[in-house]
């Protein structure tokens, strides 16, 4: 394979403080390379200079694409290299499409600058690319805004788009990180077809080794803005030989969880639970009514004190509606019961449930408040269920919750003074935890906790979660699309598709025996990625 791509010493900075220092890689004409490690490694700005986009950074040595020196580029050359020799999918379509235009229009858009083709030439070929990533029913769904799609076909647009101009070295940044496991899957699968369809080099950037095992000939590790590791991926991955390489590794969740007594107390009960919600009718039907969408269908589920409940399916299958009904957020229509008692719709015979049963959400940074300090996030709840509590009495409450989950002034000088912005995204986990231990429930509903962070953060958070959840005897709610984190916490798992609940059985039975051919698919997908090795 000849050379496509040449980085030597590459050096990076921004405000004269540098992030990337002398980093030197190839990429091989047709081949798959992964660029791991976690958050503020450095990956996503090394990949953007590939393509001159690192907006503020001081940039040098080699860049050289087939040969050509891309630090010598004027920005009209540049226009010339993006998009048709190298193109980038980013880590978040919703973000990254315009949600003024249709899919059809951004596609066509890049058609007709790359490729000069006409409107009407640039939509048939749009709709061409749509179908070869697996959109169902592209010549419909070309005229759809992007909130209209679903994550994994709003994924496929952005792949249409970033291969519309025929690229040969494709940048692909977590591309897969917020989609559900068999969706990663089909997206990875759609990715290695199109490869060798069309012959292009991928530049994978992410912090999963699973999907690195699964996909690439080659890995790169990097470590605060350092290459410390790089060689074939099966070599790399079963032998590390970097401390930091052994700790990515060594950062898979380990179970380590209590089986609660069989006559403990029932901390959740619900009997054919039901979610609906209105829809229009169309046509004159409209006029006299709506109809409704059935996204949760009589589910039958309990939760023992001291017990996990692991909820999976699919994004659509009715996870997130199971929550907030349980939380008290929607209306539903069955039996629910929280420590026998039901949720009254009214706020202040409410209340009492309030505290019993909080949430933990997946994005820590969308609901911390930014104009909120940590003092004031952590202690919230104590104005609502212990408003008796002067100023002093509340400090001191948020401050043992923050020691509880592993943060103190030692470690934080000025703690209580910041605000969410100025932690990583597991500390803001740990802030988000605190947050809801503050008001001493007796359940957590943990809403994909760990989704969003590094592996060897993942760890520690679960770790810290099967602590809370021995010394505490608390409940625990879990909703997440990754099945490794369902073996490490659950005790009982409830697979929905479609709002119907498909199988409800022990951990232990589930791994071993799965009754659905769905459990089975989401099971063998997530296998896939563990037991592949490139």
């Amino acid at each position: 394979m000849s050379t496509l791509l040449k980085v030597h010493n590459l050096h990076m900075s921004f405000q004269g403080r540098e992030v990337v220092h002398g980093v030197s890689f190839d990429v091989q004409a047709g081949e798959k390379l992964a660029l791991v490690g976690e958050s503020g490694s450095g990956k996503t700005v090394t990949a953007l200079s590939l393509l001159g986009l690192a907006r503020g950074a001081w940039v040098r040595g080699e860049i050289r694409f087939e040969g050509r020196d891309l630090q010598k580029l004027s920005d009209q050359e540049w226009l010339g290299v993006r998009g048709s020799d190298i193109a980038m999918i980013f880590q978040e379509p919703m973000t990254a499409l315009n949600p003024l235009f249709t899919i059809g229009d951004q596609i066509s858009e890049v058609l007709q600058l790359k490729k000069g083709m006409t409107r009407a030439q640039a939509w048939e070929r749009a709709t061409d690319l749509l179908n070869d990533t697996g959109i169902p029913e592209p010549g419909r769904r070309i005229h759809n805004y992007p909130h209209q799609l679903s994550g994994g076909q709003r994924q496929r647009a952005m792949i249409a788009m970033a291969l519309a101009g025929e690229p040969k070295l494709l940048l692909a940044d977590e591309p897969t990180t917020a989609l559900d496991v068999s969706l990663r899957g089909q997206i990875l699968d759609l990715l290695d077809s199109l490869q060798q369809k069309h012959g292009m080099a991928i530049l994978l950037i992410t912090h999963d080794l699973n999907m690195a095992r699964r996909f690439v000939h080659r890995v790169m590790v990097m470590e605060n803005g350092y290459l410390v590791e790089q060689g074939d991926v099966s070599t790399v991955l079963s032998n590390p030989q970097h401390p930091y390489t052994r700790r990515l590794v060594d950062s898979q969740p380990e179970r380590n969880v209590f089986e609660p007594v069989d006559d403990a107390p029932l901390c959740l009960y619900a009997k054919g639970m039901r979610v609906v919600y209105p829809v229009p009718r169309s046509g004159w039907r409209g006029w006299f009514g709506h109809g409704e969408f059935a996204a949760l269908q009589s589910a039958d589920f309990s939760i023992k004190k001291g017990q996990t409940l692991g909820i999976i399916g699919e994004s659509g299958s009715g996870k997130s509606s199971l929550a907030l009904a349980a939380l008290g957020l929607l209306p539903f229509q069955g039996q629910l019961q929280i420590e026998g008692q039901s949720w009254q719709k009214n706020a202040k015979a409410d209340l009492p449930l309030r505290r019993a049963i909080q949430v933990v959400f997946q994005d820590p940074f969308s609901s911390l408040s930014p104009r909120m300090n940590v003092e004031e996030v952590v202690g919230e709840g104590l104005l609502v269920h212990a408003p008796h509590l002067n100023a002093s009495d509340r400090q001191t409450k948020v401050l043992a919750a923050l020691q509880e989950v592993g943060m103190d002034e030692d470690q934080f000088p000025g703690l209580l003074a910041r605000y969410p912005h100025e932690f990583s995204g597991g500390q803001r986990q740990r802030l988000a935890i605190a947050r809801a231990l503050i008001v001493q429930p007796r359940m957590l509903v943990l809403d994909e906790p760990t989704s969003a962070l590094d592996v060897s953060i993942q760890k520690q958070v679960l770790d810290l979660l099967q602590r809370l959840q021995r010394e505490r005897g608390l409940s625990y709610l879990l909703i997440t699309h990754d099945i490794e984190v369902i073996q490490a916490m659950a005790h009982h798992v409830l697979v929905l598709k479609d709002g119907h609940v498909v199988e409800s059985a022990s951990i232990d039975e589930l791994m071993r025996s799965p009754q659905s051919d769905y459990t089975r698919s989401l099971l063998a997908a997530s296998f896939s990625r563990v037991g592949q090795s490139g």
